[in-house]
């Protein structure tokens, strides 16, 4: 016997039954951070509800959804908040829900944010599950639930949206689903901005799709009809497994088996297509051209200007010994996420996760926009929590419970300490 054991990989339960563990689990603390939540605002003779529906952000998509584009606010700097600002798949739902049921527009956006993060919970469980195995998916959906900011997932904001369409993507292209993959991808570029990184995600893996095609031994067999091998194989393989069960690598490579070159490229044409009429729309509406969105963005002082305007501000931070701590929190937690992508890395996750991984940690974290916001803008990026589910798979069944379920009261305070106060802009 050597140390590593080959299995052949049992037959498939059905998907829901699969994610059941963790979409409970995710219920739960979510449940726990709404609760605790709901009684501290209660004891601040607040109301929770509003906190959640009625505030920042979620203002703004109310006011499209029940009255379109056009709105704008002039601040005295000269600054000019235009709606425009912010795209508008949550505001149509809002609007689709609002005319079928007898919710508000305020309502019917939380009520589509529970969803959608319930549905952004299964798309990770199911990546990760494809990544590596079911027990990981387990706990990248509970890491991704107990993050320090993860009321955000509650609220009705965008993120849980877009994360939900961002998830099945990349899972959509790591199954070879191209045509599906495009479609999400385009939905997660009518939802947010950093929808290009679900594109350059499509884009990314379907390039070296078409590279591996062309350089296969076998590529003269796919062009007769065949199909060629590729670097995205099913991972319906065998499993290599440590003593302990749990995978040293991903048992997914890189992208699903070998599709239809015409698939391939109906999904890499959809993808783009939602950013980019969004952002056209708003060039022809503001008459200043593709550029128009831009110009919207600069309204809010929003920008990509390298990370040369955060650097400022966590500089800043050291002016005062309070500012001090409070920069040190701020480098070491960047210092975490870029610790946690380089581990990605090391461990060769799939191309399409790396890329989009990468692209929304560079937009948030390389951004000018308000600094407070950053922590939210980097929770659609998921796939870094895989690391650390990886690690945490490898514990014990009670020791991981003990530690998730620390986690989770953390966060539920932090949550509710954070709506009560500043957060989340």
């Amino acid at each position: 016997m050597t140390d590593l054991v080959t299995r052949v990989a049992p037959p498939r339960s059905p998907a829901l039954r699969r994610a059941a563990p963790a979409l409970l689990g995710y219920v739960a603390v979510r449940a726990l951070g709404l609760l605790v939540l709901a009684v501290w605002t209660a004891a601040r003779g607040k109301s929770a509800y509003t906190l959640l529906t009625a505030r920042w952000d979620a203002l703004w998509y109310t006011r499209v959804a029940e009255l379109g584009y056009g709105y704008e606010v002039r601040l005295p700097n000269g600054d000019v908040h235009s709606n425009l600002a912010f795209f508008p798949l949550l505001p149509w739902l809002e609007r689709l829900l609002h005319a079928v049921t007898p919710l508000s527009y305020a309502s019917a956006g939380f009520c589509v944010s529970l969803v959608a993060s319930l549905a952004a919970a299964w798309g990770i469980f199911a990546v990760a599950e494809r990544v590596y195995d079911r027990r990981t998916g387990v706990c990248a959906v509970l890491l991704w639930a107990v993050l320090p900011v993860g009321i955000v997932q509650s609220m009705a904001y965008s993120e849980s949206l877009f994360t939900a369409l961002a998830a099945w993507a990349l899972y959509a292209v790591l199954t070879g689903r191209w045509p599906a993959a495009g479609a999400l991808a385009a939905l997660a570029g009518l939802t947010r901005p950093v929808g290009i990184a679900v594109v350059a995600a499509v884009w990314a893996a379907g390039v070296v799709s078409f590279v591996h095609r062309r350089s296969s031994p076998d590529a003269r067999g796919a062009r007769a009809g065949g199909r060629a091998p590729s670097p995205l194989q099913d991972a319906r393989r065998e499993r290599v497994e440590s003593p302990d069960g749990a995978p040293d690598t991903p048992r997914a490579p890189a992208v699903a088996p070998a599709t239809p070159v015409a698939s391939v490229v109906l999904g890499m044409v959809l993808a783009p297509l939602g950013a980019a009429g969004y952002v056209l729309w708003v060039g022809h509406r503001t008459g200043k051209g593709p550029l128009g969105y831009l110009d919207v963005q600069a309204g809010w002082r929003n920008g990509f200007d390298g990370g040369a305007a955060f650097a400022r501000f966590v500089a800043e931070r050291f002016q005062t010994v309070p500012g001090a701590f409070a920069g040190a929190a701020i480098i070491t937690g960047v210092a975490l996420v870029l610790w946690l992508y380089a581990v990605c890395v090391r461990q060769r996750q799939p191309l399409p996760l790396l890329v989009y991984a990468g692209a929304v940690t560079a937009l948030a974290l390389c951004a000018s926009s308000y600094f407070g916001s950053k922590p939210r803008l980097l929770l659609p990026a998921f796939p870094l929590l895989l690391p650390l589910a990886l690690a945490l798979a490898r514990w014990r069944t009670s020791r991981a419970v003990l530690v998730v379920a620390g986690a989770a009261a953390l966060s539920a305070g932090y949550g509710a300490f954070w709506l009560n106060g500043t957060g989340p802009p």
